[in-house]
């Protein structure tokens, strides 16, 4: 069996991982929301979690790109981790919303909840275009994206560090400005969580790019 029909037959596998664990993750934050005095979530709490969903569906889609393509294990070992750990607080997320019985979008532009973070904010949310907000929090763009798709060998793996470095340094501002904001317990502890281990990975991936001389 050659190693690409191996990585082949593993590719549903590790689809269907990354949608039990995001179903566990759901089940699990459901479950958290019911029982205990909780005096609710406020906004800055609640525009994270959607967000921080968007924010991680764009990370899943880049990790599975690379995971699917890269022949360099210590890449696809890294980015399985990223699209399971960050499937898994999705589903998280999604499950605080419904929780709270609130919907999941909001009308609101995208990180305006960081307005109130005095000096610490992205300039006016109301004033700027959903690409120059998700650009803002650090994203890809679908050119970027598309660029991702089509490019192999270590062209691809370089350019997969950048962009994952960049969008977990945007995912760390969002956490920065909710830890300041936000009031749940839950999202905050959660928030603490994805700061330790996206820098982590930010610093395995400068690690790799070193190692493949991409800078």
């Amino acid at each position: 069996m050659t190693d690409e029909t191996r990585q082949t037959r593993r590719w549903p596998l590790v689809v269907l991982a990354a949608v039990l664990v995001a179903g566990l993750a759901f089940a699990i934050g459901r479950f958290s929301t019911f029982g205990g005095a909780d005096p609710g979530p406020n906004a800055a709490d609640v525009g994270f979690a959607r967000d921080m969903q968007e924010h991680h569906a764009q990370a899943v889609t880049m990790a599975m790109i690379e995971y699917r393509s890269t022949q360099d294990e210590d890449l696809r070992l890294l980015a399985f981790d990223i699209a399971t750990a960050q499937s898994q607080q999705s589903g998280q997320m999604f499950a605080w919303i419904d929780g709270w019985g609130l919907p999941q979008h909001s009308t609101a532009p995208l990180m305006a909840w960081m307005a109130e973070d005095g000096g610490h904010g992205h300039g006016d949310a109301e004033a700027s275009t959903d690409e120059e907000l998700r650009a803002e929090m650090g994203m890809a763009t679908d050119a970027e994206l598309d660029e991702l798709r089509s490019s192999t060998g270590a062209a691809q793996d370089c350019l997969f560090t950048e962009l994952m470095i960049r969008h977990h340094e945007g995912a760390i501002e969002m956490i920065d400005a909710v830890q300041r904001l936000g009031s749940d317990p839950r999202v905050l502890s959660t928030a603490e969580g994805m700061a330790q281990s996206q820098s982590r990975e930010i610093q395995a991936l400068e690690a790799i790019q070193d190692r493949l001389a991409c800078r």
